[in-house]
């Protein structure tokens, strides 16, 4: 007699040998389908949309019936049928994870990680089927130190933090929980009575005392602003450290962050420095998406299809909103001062204006074209694309500020997101592509009809320099000190920088070019994308002495430069010019009225 239609399906997975990078995992299907039943593996993880493919990491796969062999056959890419048979059917199957990212799975002797996405196949046709896993642990000989099990997926059997027996309500939250093992540190802290852990995988000297209590101001700020905290039991924090690492990625009680260890808080040390301030804004981007992206999300995602791509022209509210109001919750929690918020702000907009694809695509294109663009680029990014994150965040900003001036103070872009939350968020209908736009303009009290053509769908530049003096705001420009100048702050040049109009990166010490920027010096004179310049007027040239050379010229100088491009050395006359005045610096206006130091307190907190 078959099993309920209903019943779980079941799953175990274990670090068989962390040495080779191999998880293995089995799926048990107590009634699977007459006809033969399908398994496929996700194309791509929610939060990142990139096609990744996932299945291609599986390194082998079989099934039985019994006692009985069941021959799979393949149907593309991420998918198999099985031959019809009597259940319960089980698969039995390897997977590589050797990713160290927080998009996929990985594994050694030291940790294993994964996400769901990378790990466990859907039996089609059972997507509401509750699941149980059996998280199994290596065998001691194979690992260093003494591993426990950091997930947020409900437990059935296990104990906190080990091995054991966890379920699902179906697959869709199945594979929304990432899953650490190891030999990690925890921190517990608690945000509106709901318990927040932290886990830290990797060699660190971080204060967690301190960690804790900045990231409850971060996490119960957000609370507050939309006013509570999805349903959860808990919330965790899984922090992978290497030596110089970055990136996130949300789930729906919990995020997946990597960390260079010198951006942790050292013992001893008061001040939040760059490194820092730049993980707590990480740490507080992934929060907020509990409620922006997690819960409100667009229409198209309501659900998730990963087998292909999920088109949308909204990314730019998702994540761009988010971050704005990323580094913006530092300042509100009095973690930072204005003049660093002002300095974070400052570098964002200096990263849009360094790149001419801001006149070449929209926000709304770039959001759409996510898949093929954002997410592959190459060496002419900076002449073709715009980040929906860079000058999302700078749309959310002047947004922001219009409605703030136009009611008067009375309203804001907060006003908009908690509106979100409420139509959206709770009930758990996806936005409506335009909606964002038309709740935007309803809260203002005014047609912004023409602020979303020209910024939003156009590729005009956003009038921060006309807003941000209405808020008490000095907004100017100068040209780039160095390579590594982010902006934000005054030069520290007395003589204009000469520039070739490149990005050069070391190659065994040589310059090479890794991208031309449109209308620069070396563009204009034919020098191209993997270029090695090895002469200047018959001076040798490397990557360290590059930038000495050209300040011993003036704009207007014309030079010959020798670089080989392949094999063949090639000769160019150069004309140099000087640095644009493309690096941004915010300060606070000294002589701001009574009325304009209301208004900046109002938005800045």
């Amino acid at each position: 007699m078959n099993a309920e239609p209903n019943c779980p399906i079941l799953y175990s997975v274990q670090p068989k040998i962390p040495a080779a990078h191999l998880f293995e995992i089995t799926c048990t299907v107590q009634n699977p389908a007459a006809g033969g039943q399908t398994f496929c593996l996700p194309a791509w993880i929610p939060g990142s949309y990139m096609i990744r493919d996932f299945a291609k990491n599986i390194v082998q796969i079989e099934a039985w019936a019994g006692n009985q062999a069941v021959t799979m056959t393949k149907l593309d890419k991420q998918s198999w049928r099985c031959s019809p048979c009597n259940g319960p059917l089980t698969l039995r199957y390897e997977v590589y994870a050797w990713d160290l990212s927080v998009r996929a799975a990985h594994l050694d002797q030291l940790h294993g990680f994964f996400n769901g996405t990378s790990l466990f196949l859907l039996p089609r046709g059972k997507e509401s089927a509750p699941c149980i896993v059996d998280i199994r642990p290596p065998e001691k000989s194979t690992i260093r130190g003494n591993w426990r099990v950091a997930t947020t997926l409900p437990r059935k059997t296990a104990a906190p933090f080990q091995f054991g027996s966890y379920h699902a309500q179906n697959h869709d939250e199945l594979i929304d929980h990432p899953v650490e093992m190891g030999d990690f540190t925890l921190a517990t802290f608690k945000a509106s009575g709901i318990p927040h852990d932290i886990v830290i995988t990797g060699r660190h000297h971080a204060d967690m005392e301190r960690l804790c209590q900045d990231l409850q101001q971060i996490c119960q700020h957000h609370i507050d602003f939309f006013g509570e905290l999805p349903a959860m039991e808990h919330y965790l924090f899984l922090v992978m450290v290497t030596g110089d690492g970055y990136g996130g990625l949300e789930h729906r009680s919990s995020t997946a962050l990597l960390c260079s260890r010198n951006d942790l808080p050292q013992r001893g040390i008061d001040e939040i420095d760059a490194g820092y301030r730049g993980f707590l804004g990480l740490c507080s981007h992934e929060y907020f998406h509990l409620w922006n992206i997690k819960r409100i999300k667009p229409v198209v995602f309501s659900p998730y299809n990963l087998n292909r791509e999920n088109y949308t022209r909204q990314l730019w509210a998702f994540e761009g909103i988010t971050s704005y109001y990323d580094d913006l919750a530092l300042l509100r929690c009095d973690l930072i001062s204005a003049s660093s918020y002002l300095e974070l702000l400052g570098q964002t907009i200096t990263r849009l204006l360094r790149g001419s694809g801001r006149f070449k695509q929209s926000v709304a294109e770039s959001s759409f074209d996510a898949w093929t663009k954002f997410y592959h680029q190459d060496e002419n990014a900076p002449n073709a694309i715009v980040s929906y994150y860079t000058k999302g965040a700078l749309i959310a900003l002047a947004l922001d500020l219009t409605i703030r001036l136009h009611s008067n103070n009375s309203k804001s872009l907060d006003d908009v997101m908690k509106t979100l939350w409420k139509c959206y968020g709770k009930t758990a209908q996806g936005v409506p592509e335009g909606a964002i736009e038309k709740l935007a303009a309803a809260t203002a009290g005014i047609d912004l009809d023409d602020f979303f053509n020209s910024y939003l769908y156009g590729t005009e530049d956003l009038p921060l320099d006309q807003l941000l003096p209405r808020f008490g705001i000095e907004y100017t420009l100068r040209p780039a000190d160095s390579d590594s100048d982010k902006g934000g702050n005054p030069s520290q040049r007395s003589k204009p920088r000469i520039v070739l109009g490149t990005k050069i990166s070391s190659q065994n010490g040589a310059a090479c070019i890794s991208s031309v920027f449109d209308n620069g010096a070396a563009q204009r004179a034919g020098l191209a994308t993997g270029d090695l310049i090895c002469a200047i007027d018959n001076l040798r040239v490397t990557h360290a002495n590059l930038e000495q050379q050209l300040n011993n010229y003036s704009a207007g100088d014309t030079l010959t430069l020798h670089a080989f491009r392949r094999d063949e050395l090639i000769t160019f006359e150069v004309t140099l010019q000087n640095a644009p005045a493309d690096s941004c610096v915010l300060t606070l206006s000294e002589n701001a009225d009574a009325s304009v130091l209301r208004r900046r307190s109002a938005w800045l907190g």
